[in-house]
């Protein structure tokens, strides 16, 4: 007992010195009556903004997921893509069907699927959490390359898309991994009813007319993509508003007044300790571009925003619209929805998992994007 409290005692005094330590560093900078303004408002607006948005997606992609799943597509997809989904991801075919509705929608559309019974029983229990990883790398894909496509780089932004796919093998594959040689007890069906059970089940639901069974499915649907919705709120507010405290700085002629989406861009300053780094890795020829992996990591959407300002500058070439559409595809704000993805799934504890298994990957989707378009460029 003496150990445990002697442990909880320090454990009390470094957690207070580094919150203590963060909030007055914070507030050095930006007053510590707007620092706190800045959380509530940035809170606040990711809830409006962000979070009634991501519900409105689980909702559609629940009733979606729920339709396509009771009149035999998931079946389908998982005999026509068995094949691939196989040999890369080690997942079954159906899972295609996840990258699918992500890359049209957010990452949070592939735990929609992962909810349904008849879905979550082509898996074991360590494909199925790997399955976070997996629709991360492709969620908002589709918005991300059409907005790199609008500045007129087609081709950089499909090879950016090339780097995304690979960063999606390798966070699986690494999430895979990294589980089972951790909990090789998760090598187990995650469904334990016999083939038989599910036939019945299947058989019982076939006997109602198309149209109920249409009608059920859709709403039973819709229903799990509203819990999902809730389940979400914790892991996107309070993640999502720590790395724009530590992300963005102010616009030009700004003041620190307590707005929403404030902060002291402390990431950037890191990264330009190391550009190096960046320079060797991604080939970035201005460190400014570095703000776009800095902020993507919490959210892509905010990332897209700083693209005009790029532009105007004349540091997006195609090199930066390639690495960008990688690493923005492939990390698509992770540090702010694999904590919700993981906790609705109950898996809480293979979060920091997660978490690494991706940071890894959208590095190499961006080094790969980046000697991708090198490649193509002596051509």
């Amino acid at each position: 007992m003496k150990i445990n409290s002697k442990r909880s005692t320090v454990e009390a005094l470094v957690f207070l010195t580094l919150l203590i330590g963060g909030f007055c560093l914070l507030a050095w900078k930006m007053g510590a009556g707007n620092l706190l303004n800045t959380m509530m408002n940035t809170a606040h607006g990711l809830i409006l903004n962000v979070v009634l948005y991501l519900m409105g997606i689980t909702v559609l992609t629940g009733a979606l997921s729920k339709l396509l799943a009771e009149f035999g597509v998931v079946t389908l997809l998982e005999k026509v893509l068995r094949p691939l989904m196989r040999p890369l991801f080690n997942l079954p075919g159906v899972a295609a069907l996840g990258a699918v509705m992500t890359f049209l929608s957010d990452n949070p559309a592939i735990i929609a699927l992962s909810k349904d019974k008849t879905f979550a029983s082509y898996f074991k229990k360590y494909q199925l959490v790997s399955l976070t990883n997996f629709g991360t790398a492709f969620g908002m894909g589709f918005v991300v390359l059409i907005t790199m496509i609008g500045f007129g780089q087609a081709v950089p932004a499909l090879i950016g898309l090339l780097g995304a796919f690979c960063g999606s093998i390798i966070s699986t594959r690494l999430m895979q991994r990294s589980v089972l040689k951790t909990y090789p007890e998760m090598d187990s069906p995650v469904i334990e009813e016999s083939e038989e059970e599910l036939e019945k089940e299947v058989e019982e639901e076939h006997k109602k007319s198309t149209f109920m069974r249409f009608l059920d499915a859709m709403l039973d649907g819709g229903k799990n993509g509203v819990e999902l919705g809730l389940q979400i709120i914790p892991g996107v507010v309070i993640i999502t508003t720590m790395v724009i405290l530590v992300t963005f700085g102010l616009k030009d002629g700004a003041v620190y007044d307590g707005s929403a989406n404030q902060g002291v861009p402390i990431l950037p300053w890191l990264a330009d300790k190391i550009d190096f780094v960046f320079k060797g890795l991604f080939g970035f020829t201005a460190m400014e571009l570095i703000a776009f992996p800095m902020t993507a990591l919490g959210a892509v959407g905010a990332a897209l925003g700083l693209l005009p300002e790029f532009n105007s500058a004349g540091i997006l070439d195609g090199n930066a619209i390639a690495v960008c559409t990688a690493i923005g595809m492939c990390w698509s704000g992770y540090l702010s929805t694999h904590t919700a993805m993981l906790d609705s799934l109950g898996y809480r504890h293979l979060i920091s998992k997660a978490i690494l298994s991706h940071t890894i990957a959208g590095l190499c989707a961006g080094v790969i994007a980046h000697f991708a378009y090198l490649g193509f460029s002596l051509l």
